[in-house]
């Protein structure tokens, strides 16, 4: 597995973490904090979303919540700045794992 993989296969597993805990979450909570969805397997941050931003970032499988300055130039590119946290949208090459490894697609 190349790089570029492994880093790609680390992000979707912090991906499936936050998955399970935005599922138990509390209903009346506004924010949760989630793993930051980085690639850098011994990152231990978090990120604060609001449900409906995180549902936003969960409605396209190659979009990822990182810390501010925790993107990958080699395999991401950021789409979103907030003070509390970006979002990164996989190069096409990484794509196709962010995809085949989405909890929400394979549920359907």
């Amino acid at each position: 597995m190349n790089r570029e993989d492994r880093l790609a296969r680390n992000e979707t597993l912090f991906r499936e973490v936050n998955e399970r805990i935005e599922e138990v979450r509390s209903r009346e909570e506004d924010h949760i904090e989630f793993l930051c969805e980085c690639g850098v397997e011994e990152c231990k941050d978090t990120v604060t979303l609001g449900v409906a931003e995180y549902e936003k970032l969960r409605a396209d499988p190659t979009t990822f919540a990182v810390v501010p300055g925790h993107s990958i130039e080699d395999i991401e590119s950021v789409v979103l700045e907030t003070e509390r946290f970006h979002v990164v949208r996989k190069h096409p090459g990484e794509q196709g794992i962010a995809r085949s490894t989405d909890p929400r697609s394979r549920s359907n």
